[in-house]
């Protein structure tokens, strides 16, 4: 009997093993996931997604190109998982922020400082995006959300302005060319000016489509 339960006690042993080695295993799976999802983020940043081969991923998270396959089996896994975690830590302002303000004056203001904020801090980002974007199809599924984003924050800072059918065609127009990446970097990168600067040009744009409306010019 003595000789049956020192042989069983092993077993019980290795059999309390498996679910912690399967737990270690899930956790560096994971840990490997993660490095391999920042070092995607940090070279679409740097040189952008059209640039990042497999092999250069490979290379910057330490791992072989057959792991990053594993857990990355085509573009659009990589690339949801690479936009899920930078949207996390890049997110974008809360258009619902600014419908709460009444003044749709103030309300532009403050939406597009808002927003040129976060185009300063992404910069690299979004140039790199939005330069692959013609080459690499997926890119463009990544962008839905961005463009319905601008879509909504459009509709948001047109809201309780009073002016003719056609006039509201041009300010709306106006609206959505401030609210555009491309606008804001021309001003900002090229034409190096600051962000509080380009509100202001961008509202008395917007101030004066509405003011020649009025004046009968629409």
């Amino acid at each position: 009997m003595k000789m049956t339960e020192e042989i069983r006690r092993p077993r019980g042993r290795r059999r309390a093993k498996r679910p912690y080695q399967k737990r270690r295993r899930a956790e560096q799976e994971q840990r490997t996931r993660q490095r391999i999802t920042e070092s995607a983020v940090e070279l679409h940043g740097s040189v952008g997604p059209a640039r990042t081969s497999i092999s250069a991923l490979a290379r910057h998270a330490g791992v072989r190109r057959s792991t990053v396959y594993r857990h990355f089996p085509d573009e659009l896994a990589l690339f949801t998982a690479c936009t899920t975690h930078w949207l996390a830590a890049n997110p974008f302002p809360e258009i619902s922020r600014w419908a709460e303000i009444a003044d749709a004056g103030e309300r532009l203001r403050r939406g597009l400082n808002e927003l040129y904020a976060h185009y300063r801090r992404t910069e690299p980002m979004m140039t790199n995006v939005l330069r692959d974007e013609p080459t690499m199809p997926v890119l463009g599924k990544m962008l839905d959300g961005y463009r319905r984003y601008l879509t909504a924050a459009r509709a948001v800072l047109l809201e309780g302005r009073q002016m003719q059918p056609s006039s509201r065609r041009y300010v709306d127009a106006a609206i959505a060319h401030a609210l555009a990446f491309q606008t804001w970097r021309s001003l900002a990168i090229e034409g190096r000016l600051d962000d509080a600067t380009i509100a202001r040009l961008m509202c008395l744009l917007v101030a004066a489509i509405i003011t020649d409306a009025e004046l009968g010019g629409r």
